[in-house]
């Protein structure tokens, strides 16, 4: 039998079961699947081998000329797929930022409305404030006022419903740019930045869109 910790605790020396569930547990983890290779790794550890397969003389003949051409291939290809999808890992990185900071949510207004009142009581403004935009934005949606999609930001709900809102034009511009100073600035709120956007929220509840007046 191996020697155990004192207490009773996990084998010094586990068995091959325990060793294998060890390494299938810890390869599980969210780090060794980020450090996975994607397929531009892959295509270019494949171009590596091919090359290396070769076995080119670096001197004279054609074996320096077939280097070289095939140096070439290489890096056009390389251009090539850095122009066409660009580079992944940067890619999914500016797409995270993109979708955590957008004014689009699954939630009804009303539950928007809540989860605000709610970051307001316990004093987090912050979060009111950035609930209390996405709930303006979905209120507006459902009255079919302004269109919300995925990637729509602050300032492009706030111009859209300006439009057929006038009167609130320069509400929705400091709206949004409240939204921007907390969500991407990092700037705290205060109890007032709130109340503001409710306000607003409450005016816009209240007024029938000019829909008339964007038709001119």
């Amino acid at each position: 039998m191996s020697p155990s910790a004192a207490g009773g605790g996990p084998p010094l020396t586990p068995d091959d079961d325990t060793a294998r569930r060890w390494l299938v547990q810890e390869l599980s983890k969210p780090e060794y699947a980020s450090a996975r290779p994607n397929w531009f790794d892959e295509l270019s550890q494949r171009v590596s081998d091919w090359f290396d397969s070769l076995h080119l003389g670096g001197t004279g003949g054609s074996g320096g000329w077939l280097a070289v051409a095939g140096g070439a291939l290489v890096l056009a290809i390389v251009v090539f797929a850095v122009l066409r999808f660009g580079l992944p890992r940067l890619n999914r990185r500016s797409r995270a930022a993109r979708l955590r900071g957008e004014v689009a949510d699954t939630r009804t207004a009303e539950q928007l409305r809540a989860a605000a009142d709610r970051a307001a009581a316990q004093g987090d403004f912050s979060l009111a404030v950035l609930e209390r935009f996405r709930a303006i934005a979905a209120s507006l949606a459902e009255r079919t006022v302004v269109a919300v999609r995925p990637g729509t930001t602050a300032h492009e709900v706030a111009l859209a419903a300006a439009a057929v809102f006038p009167g609130d034009a320069a509400g929705l511009r400091d709206a949004a740019d409240t939204f921007d100073a907390a969500r991407y600035l990092g700037r705290a709120q205060d109890r007032g930045s709130h109340e503001r956007l409710r306000e607003l929220d409450e005016r816009l509840r209240r007024t029938a869109p000019a829909f008339a007046a964007v038709a001119r």
